[in-house]
C-alpha cells in the first residue's frame, strides 16, 4: 500500500490503462458524488467487502478512497493481506478531492 496525495494519486491514474477505482464509503455517502467509474464497496459491510474483494484480479493496481483516508487505508491493509500487489490509498479522501466527480 502506498498513500498518495491529490496530486499523486491522479497523475499515477492517469498514466494507468489498467487502474481501478475503489470507492469504500456507505450508500449514503456515494449519494453525494463519487469519483467517476469507481467501484462501490462499501468497508463498513465487511462480509460484502470481502466477496467483492475476491472476485477482484489482484494483478490490476487499485486506488481506493473514502471519506478522508481514514477506511481507505484499512481497505489497502486487508487488500495487500489477501494478496493484492498495488494498492494506492488517498490521503484527505472525497472530502479534498479536486477532480471529476459524479452527483
Amino acid at each position: 500500500m502506498q498513500d498518495l496525495t491529490q496530486e499523486q494519486w491522479q497523475k499515477q491514474l492517469a498514466d494507468d490503462d489498467s487502474a481501478v477505482i475503489i470507492d469504500v464509503r456507505t450508500p449514503h455517502e456515494i449519494a453525494e458524488g463519487y469519483i467517476p467509474n469507481a467501484l462501490h464497496m462499501n468497508i463498513q459491510d465487511a462480509g460484502s467487502f470481502m466477496q467483492k474483494a475476491q472476485e477482484l484480479d489482484k494483478s490490476k493496481n487499485y486506488f481506493v478512497y473514502c471519506r478522508v483516508g481514514g477506511r481507505s487505508k484499512q481497505a489497502c491493509m486487508i487488500l495487500d493481506s489477501i494478496g493484492f500487489e498495488n494498492t494506492f490509498n488517498l490521503m484527505g479522501g472525497f472530502e479534498n478531492w479536486q477532480g471529476a466527480k459524479t452527483q
